[in-house]
Formats: structure tokens, C-alpha cells, sequence
């Protein structure tokens, strides 16, 4: 696979629950020739990977970004996000990632009217150059319950029918995903044995989840490879 960047070739990746890894993005970094280094949240030092040149993901999780109290290690990482959203260093955040990533930037971040879990479509922004632009029309994973105001100069890049906010960037370096780009359909049985509690307390069927990632997955994590490498073409290295 032919790819061109001036980015250092280590992906730095900050993991919140051992299954939410970078899934699919995981084997295309590979593929274009990147390393992957991972850190987890709440036991590793963060601040290599918040500190780095090179690009950052930040990955999901089912804690709020305002449950400081309760996971004090959210104090340092968003102060390090803060910094780093600063200085315009490359950074991808999905889900409690895109959550943290607003709050860092000064925007609200709280519990929304009701859980997204499942696959539905986005509603993707006209907006030059959207890296999410090959999305349109297919279905992704939503799993989230809280939701985020958009951050000052930042540019709204998809919706969904439950919540307007799905996808922001700032820039060519910051993209902000609500929604997870990454899943596989092989992994997803995963997905509904760590969330079974949150699953069975929105009332949903797993069977139903189940037969949706079947239906859905593979077209998304093909999709995918082209948001991740239209974001990658797109950011500019200092």
C-alpha cells in the first residue's frame, strides 16, 4: 500500500478498556508502514504520548470526562490533551477520546437525553475536504451515553438523528469522532460481553446488536481505511 507522510511512523494510542483498541486502524497503520505503541490510561505515564510529535489517538471508554473524583488520573490526561490541542499536535479522539478532546478545548461536556448504542447512519456536513465525506449513507457504531457542545473554531463534520454533534475537527491536526470508526465484525462479541450491564439496562438485544454488526461491520471498517487516510494526507507536520 502506496502512502506518503512526513509523519514520525509510531502511532502513540491512549486505551481507557482493554477491548476498545484501535481495531481495523490497527492493521492499516501496519499496512502504511507505522508502528503502534499503546499506553493505558489510569496505570502508564501518559505524558509521552501526550507530549508526542507525531499523532496521538485517543481512544474510548465508558467513564466521563467529569469523573475526575472518581478516576483522578483524567486530572493530568486532560491537562496534558490541553497542552497538546495547544500546540496543534496531531490527535485523533474516538468516543470518551472526542469527549475529552472537547473538554480540553473549553466546551461542555454532560450526559446526553438518552444512550446511542447501535448502528445507524451519520449525516455528513458539507464541509471542505471532510476526511468523513465516504461515511455518507453508511451505518456506524454509536455507544455512548454523554454527549459534547462543539469547541470554539471548530468545524461540525457529521450528525446523527439522535445527537447533532457526532464529528468535529480543528484544523487539519484534530479530528474528533463520537462515533467508533475502529470496530471489527470479529471483535464485536467483546463489545457485548464487557458492556453487557449498560446493554441490558438501555433494554436492548444483544441478538439484535449481534445481527447488525454482521450486517454492517465490514463495510465500515473498509470505509474506514479511507477517513483514516484522508486525515493522515491531511495533517501538517511542524
Amino acid at each position: 500500500m502506496s502512502f506518503e507522510t512526513t509523519l514520525p511512523k509510531t502511532i502513540y494510542a491512549i486505551q481507557h478498556l482493554a477491548f476498545e483498541d484501535l481495531g481495523s486502524l490497527e492493521d492499516l497503520f501496519y499496512r502504511l508502514g507505522f508502528r503502534v505503541r499503546y499506553f493505558e490510561a489510569g496505570v502508564d505515564d501518559l505524558t509521552p504520548a501526550l507530549n508526542y510529535e507525531g499523532l496521538t489517538i485517543v481512544l474510548g471508554g465508558p467513564i466521563g470526562v467529569y469523573e475526575t473524583e472518581d478516576y483522578p488520573f483524567l486530572i493530568d490526561e486532560i491537562a496534558g490533551l490541553k497542552q497538546r490541542l495547544k500546540a496543534n499536535k496531531p490527535t485523533l479522539g474516538i468516543c470518551l477520546g472526542a469527549q475529552l478532546i472537547a473538554h480540553a478545548l473549553g466546551a461542555k461536556v454532560y450526559a446526553g437525553h438518552q444512550k446511542e448504542i447501535g448502528w445507524s447512519p451519520l449525516e455528513i456536513k458539507p464541509s471542505a475536504d471532510n476526511p468523513l465525506a465516504t461515511l455518507e449513507k453508511i451505518e456506524v457504531l454509536h455507544w455512548h451515553g454523554d454527549t459534547f457542545d462543539l469547541p470554539d473554531n471548530s468545524t461540525l463534520l457529521a450528525s446523527s438523528a439522535i445527537y447533532p454533534n457526532q464529528a468535529f475537527s480543528i484544523g487539519n491536526n484534530i479530528l474528533a469522532l463520537q462515533f467508533h470508526i475502529e470496530i471489527t465484525e470479529e471483535s464485536f462479541e467483546k463489545w457485548l460481553i464487557g458492556h453487557t450491564c449498560e446493554i441490558r439496562q438501555a433494554g436492548l438485544s444483544i441478538p439484535k446488536l449481534r445481527a447488525e454488526n454482521l450486517n454492517y461491520a465490514l463495510q465500515l471498517e473498509h470505509k474506514a481505511q479511507h477517513v483514516i487516510q484522508k486525515f493522515l494526507s491531511q495533517i501538517t507536520v511542524m
